[in-house]
């Protein structure tokens, strides 16, 4: 796939996996528009970069703030959702406030930014929709009250968008990775098998993103794990994975 000439617009860019993939994208030569809440580290992260950038900082919490960084945006030709927020919980530790921003940014913040793109990419029958999934939104997991049905919720858009779009061309992907090392993983109380660095991680992101695949999972050996359990029968599946 060739980025030269080709703008992205980068939702969630200012660390871990989304700053990794914009220097590895910019270093290929595409045209990157960086948005998080953050303008400061946008900012450093742009003029860190070996191409052109520009900054558009956005709440995704916030409608108004997004449809106002979408006034501004101007063409793309893709768009790569990377953002999220995490917190572990579990139900016997339920949190209402850190549930609600969980589905609140990590999926409906995705419609939000779509909302920005998808009239003019229809328009055009053109562009590139990357969502960011994970491999914990497959099945419910102990621990994920928040996080995995959020993420099951957009692995749910992105196919769904598939099914739509694919005898257009609109292409749509899904990356569903396993743990990256990031300050949302740091979290984590309990040991993280296959962790990957935000750098090793946006390589995978990169590499399906100029395939014509639709979806990967990765570490593949680890992903395995979750994408068979699909196929356990209930009983078995939460006599495995459910909290003892």
């Amino acid at each position: 796939m060739n980025y030269a000439a080709k703008r992205y617009w980068l939702i969630g860019a200012s660390e871990g996996l989304g700053r990794a993939l914009a220097h590895k994208m910019s270093a290929a030569g595409a045209e990157l528009i960086l948005s998080a809440r953050s303008e400061t580290r946008l900012q450093a992260l742009a003029d860190a970069l070996p191409g052109p950038a520009e900054v558009l900082p956005l709440d995704l919490a916030d409608s108004a703030s997004v449809t106002a960084a979408g006034a501004r945006l101007g063409h793309v030709d893709g768009v790569v959702f990377l953002a999220g927020v995490y917190w572990p919980m579990s139900a016997q530790n339920w949190n209402g406030a850190q549930a609600l921003a969980m589905a609140d940014i990590n999926f409906i913040g995705a419609f939000r930014v779509l909302d920005q793109v998808m009239e003019a990419f229809l328009a055009r029958d053109a562009g590139h929709i990357v969502l960011t999934g994970s491999l914990s939104g497959f099945r419910g997991l102990p621990g994920a009250i928040g996080y995995g049905p959020s993420k099951a919720g957009l692995m749910a858009l992105a196919e769904s968008l598939r099914a739509d779009l694919h005898r257009t061309g609109i292409k749509v992907q899904l990356a569903n990775p396993g743990f990256i090392k990031t300050r949302l993983t740091d979290k984590n109380s309990f040991a993280m098998p296959f962790i990957m660095s935000p750098e090793k991680a946006a390589d995978h992101m990169l590499r399906h993103m100029e395939t014509t695949r639709f979806q990967y999972s990765f570490p593949r050996l680890f992903s395995w794990v979750f994408r068979g359990s699909r196929f356990l029968p209930e009983r078995l599946y939460f006599k495995i994975f459910g909290k003892s």
